[in-house]
């Protein structure tokens, strides 16, 4: 986020008075007083929908007298979409992959019988989804000892993440390395769940321990904030895909 910042390391203030939106050849801009918003790299901010387009300007138009770069996701994920995804495409994708390769959900408790059972209950029929969905078929084991996927299951899940586009893939990103989880990130991007479905299925053991043993408050602020960073995640997925 260039427009406006500083070397002093305090927050850039608020320079502008006007946000506007508007649509140029390939997509759609944030206009500050006129000027175009560029990103950190000085590429300019050119968005894929309206609708996202709009939800950015939302959030330029929320500043106070400075700017809060932590109150601004959607803007840092487009960003990060323009300067960071762009340019490496095959590797972001790639890492997506490594995470189907071991997917969390592919790993079950022994025991207890309780929390093996919340994890049959939550994540069985997530596989079944991947099966007919992409037909990849994964294989579950019980236990941390790694287990190879079927290639052609891995090749299935390749095509599927390479047809999205840098927008839908920097959020896809986001959302795999938060769960640990192509699956689920590729089940919330498709709708089969919702974010908060999601997210409670990437945390069945730590849910379980934390029923048994409870929380302590930094952890739970910890884990806040990446819920609101796994929030940004599928909204920006689905207004980069909005009609």
């Amino acid at each position: 986020m260039k427009n406006g910042s500083n070397d002093s390391g305090a927050p850039p203030k608020r320079f502008y008075e006007a946000v506007t939106t508007g649509a140029i050849p390939g997509g759609w801009r944030i206009l500050l007083d006129g000027r175009p918003v560029k990103t950190p790299q000085r590429a300019e901010l050119v968005l894929p929908t309206a609708t996202l387009a709009d939800a950015i300007a939302r959030e330029w138009r929320a500043q106070n007298t400075q700017i809060n770069p932590a109150s601004m996701p959607l803007t840092k994920l487009a960003n990060t979409a323009i300067d960071a995804v762009t340019p490496n495409l095959a590797s972001v994708a790639e890492d997506v992959l490594s995470f189907a390769a071991r997917d969390l959900i592919c790993y079950r408790a022994s025991a207890p019988e309780s929390l093996a059972e919340r994890q049959r209950a939550s994540w069985d029929p997530l596989l079944a989804w991947a099966e007919q969905r992409f037909g990849a078929r994964f294989i579950s084991t019980v236990g941390i000892m790694p287990v190879d996927q079927p290639p052609e299951s891995l090749a299935a899940l390749r095509g599927a993440v390479e047809r999205f586009g840098r927008f839908e893939l920097t959020a896809v990103h986001v959302m795999t390395t938060l769960t640990g989880s192509a699956v689920l990130a590729l089940a919330q991007s498709a709708g089969r769940l919702s974010p908060e479905e999601c997210w409670a299925a990437a945390h069945i053991d730590e849910d379980y321990q934390t029923s048994h043993w409870g929380e302590d408050a930094e952890a739970r602020k910890r884990r806040g904030l990446r819920f609101a960073d796994m929030r940004a995640a599928c909204e920006f997925f689905r207004l980069s895909r909005a009609q």
